[in-house]
């Protein structure tokens, strides 16, 4: 069964609508408009216990509008929604205590005190006795390398060591059901790396489901098989990571190293001409022509090194968000 299903999902708001300059100002103020915005339109999936699913979109395609409505911070406009077996909206004590919220922008730690005095108000929260909360503060902090962290005001921490105790913070109740949003946010990448494997093994060791949104690819391409795209509010694709990669990349990306510079119209009947810089020059080349082109590259040019390889994850999401589809995809 599953743990989070949605069925035509939908939130609207009501926003002013005013025109620019002080013209617009005096005639908003003496007759106020107003135009409905739609921020999530018809949303439908279901996500399985324990899957880990990545959650993608451009800003303001309507992520975390659907993660509040997940949690119950917000009410649906329209559409049936249920998360772990409860009506999130309602925010009954069994549901609340099988999820949590972590939002990389957002922080529950009180800022003056060290971060284990904010885990012992939150175990007080939960009902947690104080024997149990010492056992599972010790054992997520060993799996998040942070024990020397917590006797020390927040204040004092760095980013990365804020976000990993803002992450323990929200474990603390062990929740079945984890709402990551951009969870890495601002981290550099040692940090990233950290918090990515700490989720993994989490997951891996409690069967924890998991719900990410990041704009960093590594995050969805280290953690989540599963994807859903959502642009301008709509979910346009639900499907395999793996798959969405093959659909989408039906050219490769060849690299090419010259003895000398050339200019770009000797390259311009091999493919898609994606930079060229003094001798360094990157093609995008249809699959079913890369054999031909690559030899014709090679007997028409002095090639002192080449490279063949498929276009970066990120750099096909990016071509995807900006076509809004997946139909008729290319380079």
């Amino acid at each position: 069964m599953a743990i989070v299903s949605a069925r035509g999902l939908s939130k609207s708001y009501w926003v002013a609508d005013k025109q620019p300059g002080f013209a617009g100002t005096m005639r908003h103020f003496l007759r106020r408009r107003s135009k409905e915005l739609a921020a999530v339109r018809q949303v439908s999936f279901s996500i399985e216990p324990g899957e880990v699913v990545g959650f993608l979109g451009p800003n303001g395609a309507g992520k975390t509008t659907t993660l509040k409505m997940l949690t119950g911070l917000i009410h649906p406009t329209a559409g049936s929604l249920q998360v772990a077996g409860h009506l999130p909206s309602r925010r009954q004590r069994a549901f609340l205590e099988s999820i949590t919220l972590v939002m990389g922008q957002k922080q529950q730690l009180i800022w003056d005190l060290p971060p284990l005095d904010s885990l012992r108000v939150n175990a007080a929260i939960y009902g947690i006795d104080d024997y149990e909360a010492r056992r599972r503060i010790a054992e997520l902090a060993e799996m998040l390398e942070l024990e020397d962290e917590l006797t020390r005001p927040v204040r004092k921490l760095s980013l990365g060591q804020r976000m990993k105790a803002e992450l323990l913070a929200a474990l603390l109740h062990r929740p079945q059901l984890l709402f990551l949003d951009e969870p890495t946010l601002g981290l550099d990448v040692n940090a990233q790396a950290r918090v990515r494997a700490f989720l993994a093994d989490y997951n891996r060791r409690t069967g924890a489901t998991v719900l990410l949104t990041s704009h960093y690819m590594a995050d969805i391409t280290a953690l989540c098989d599963r994807v859903l795209l959502i642009h301008e509010g709509r979910l346009f694709y639900d499907g395999r990571l793996e798959l969405l990669s093959e659909r989408l990349a039906p050219w490769r990306q060849v690299r090419v190293e010259l003895a000398s510079p050339q200019p770009a119209a000797a390259f311009a009947n091999f493919g898609e001409i994606e930079s060229l810089e003094g001798s360094e020059l990157r093609l995008l080349i249809p699959r079913q022509q890369l054999t031909a082109s690559v030899s014709r590259l090679l007997a028409e040019h002095q090639v002192v090194d080449l490279e063949v390889s498929d276009p970066p994850i990120e750099e096909l999401i990016g071509r995807l968000f900006r076509q809004g589809s997946l139909e008729e995809p290319g380079p």
